[in-house]
């Protein structure tokens, strides 16, 4: 009876040790993407050539791992016409996600960007009612009211609101909720069942071609004439090497819970981010309207995970031969990483 209980607990501990890396790491990521694209010491406000950067480090690092070291697998069954119809559109979505995103940091603050992306299973729920992935409820919209009540009330309490920032974040959400979406597809329609290291192999180039025309043409020439920002390699690596592990800790934690777990974490993660930068960073500013908003759209965020687990629940016992999602539907790194 001993050895079981032991690996009980031991197994536990594991499980809340990935759990706790993902939210450090998380956090972590999100307030290193703001002081690299805002601090005068760094002097890189390029976020499209921030995110460029880090899918090129993220492709040739799966590259490294999964063709020569070979200590991580590729899934089979990638072919032509689902990389061109499904693996394409979420590159670009992701990339999309990751530019815009990362972009907002350069208006608004990490606290109010965190609070704006609340509103992501609003999107994802519209979008997928939208491509017949979702049922429209009276429950859902009530929960999808709820979220949406509670950003706008963070919103009202927002003392220094920039609509650049916003429209920015918004546009990211966007992103995120249609990259969330193609991969719904990808696993409901193609059939088609990918680890997370298997989409970062294949999205990652394509996302990083998705950023590279646009950098080409939107901050290469800002770069060429302002010369005084400073490229500074160790900084800048530590930085991909960060998002990278951000997205091996989202491996982690779905190979020994579930995404829907990580959806959660990811919840803790957005509070902690939060009273973080209050305190870190000198353009946050929260109110108690901002709180009581931001406390309301996690509520309902809250009850958005609930329904979801109850409809997982009832799916699997009505079929039990039915896989367990591999593909986290959920924002990482990424998504404003």
């Amino acid at each position: 009876m001993a050895d079981p209980q032991k690996k009980w607990v031991s197994d536990d501990v594991l499980t809340y040790a990935y759990l706790l890396l993902y939210i450090a790491l998380s956090s972590g990521q999100i307030f290193f993407n703001k002081w690299v694209l805002s601090s005068k010491e760094i002097n890189f406000p390029y976020p499209l050539g921030l995110t460029l950067l880090h899918m090129v480090f993220s492709s040739i690092l799966c590259f490294v791992l999964t063709k020569v070291l070979k200590i991580m697998k590729v899934e089979e069954g990638m072919t032509l016409d689902i990389y061109i119809s499904s693996i394409i559109p979420i590159g670009a979505m992701f990339a999309m996600t990751l530019w815009l995103g990362n972009t907002a940091y350069l208006y608004i603050s990490v606290s109010f960007a965190q609070m704006l992306k609340a509103i992501m299973p609003v999107a994802v729920f519209i979008l997928g009612v939208a491509a017949g992935l979702e049922v429209m409820s009276c429950r859902m919209l009530l929960i999808m009211s709820v979220i949406s009540f509670g950003v706008l009330v963070a919103s009202y309490g927002e003392i220094d609101i920039n609509w650049v920032g916003v429209v920015y974040q918004m546009g990211g959400v966007v992103g995120e909720a249609l990259r969330l979406i193609f991969m719904e597809i990808l696993v409901k329609r193609k059939g088609l069942k990918l680890n997370p290291i298997s989409v970062m192999y294949y999205v990652s180039p394509c996302s990083a071609l998705c950023l590279l025309i646009p950098w080409i043409f939107l901050e290469k020439p800002k770069m060429d004439e302002q010369r005084t920002w400073s490229f500074q390699p160790p900084i800048l690596t530590l930085n991909s090497l960060c998002t990278f592990a951000l997205n091996l800790s989202v491996f982690l934690v779905i190979q020994h819970t579930s995404a829907l777990t990580i959806r959660v974490a990811g919840v803790v993660k957005d509070w902690v981010v939060v009273l973080l930068s209050a305190i870190l960073f000198a353009d946050t500013k929260l109110t108690l309207i901002n709180l009581f908003g931001y406390a309301i759209a996690i509520a309902g965020v809250a009850a958005y995970n609930n329904h979801k687990l109850k409809n997982q629940t009832s799916r699997a016992s009505s079929d039990e031969s039915e896989p367990t999602q591999s593909i986290p539907l959920v924002q990482s790194s990424n998504s404003n990483e």
